[in-house]
């Protein structure tokens, strides 16, 4: 289900914890099988759980509770906005419409060419860099006016 690589680094974050704790690594074991397969299948979520010996609606509870995990196919550039009050006293809002004019599409959906899907996050611990983007769960966007999503654009359509 996973590569052999994959499943080097999952051995490497079970390590971290006392054998009868691997089930710590979850979040982990998730990030690193998504990263490898795009997205977080049931049966990806199910060889998960096997692998971690915990019981699969556990591992689910995780990947649904939090908004990194993705349960679907989603765009090659998944961009997430902070809309929470702070970011959007501070005009993430605002780039928010931008960004769904500018793309075409609404929270939630994926550009047709399969290359963007705009997400709504919450508190990315950054308020006083709003407005705050996120892209692909791994790299931080701050200050973000339309000047410089028309950069980032530019840039993630190179």
């Amino acid at each position: 289900m996973l590569s052999t690589e994959s499943l080097k680094k999952i051995d490497q974050e079970i390590a971290k914890y006392p054998l009868e704790k691997k089930q710590s690594a979850v979040m982990s074991a998730l990030a690193i099988a998504q990263d490898e397969k795009g997205w977080l299948a049931n049966e990806t979520i199910n060889f998960v759980a096997e692998y971690l010996d915990m019981p699969p609606i556990a591992v689910y509870e995780v990947a649904t509770f939090y908004n990194m995990y993705n349960l679907e196919p989603l765009g090659k550039y998944k961009i997430t906005v902070c809309t929470n009050l702070p970011c959007a006293l501070s005009g993430s809002n605002e780039s928010a419409v931008y960004l769904k004019k500018k793309l075409g599409i609404e929270f939630n959906q994926t550009t047709p060419d399969g290359k963007f899907t705009l997400k709504e996050g919450e508190c990315f611990g950054a308020c006083g860099d709003a407005p705050v983007l996120l892209i692909n769960n791994k790299r931080m966007c701050s200050f973000m006016s339309n000047e410089m999503i028309d950069k980032l654009l530019e840039e993630l359509n190179k």
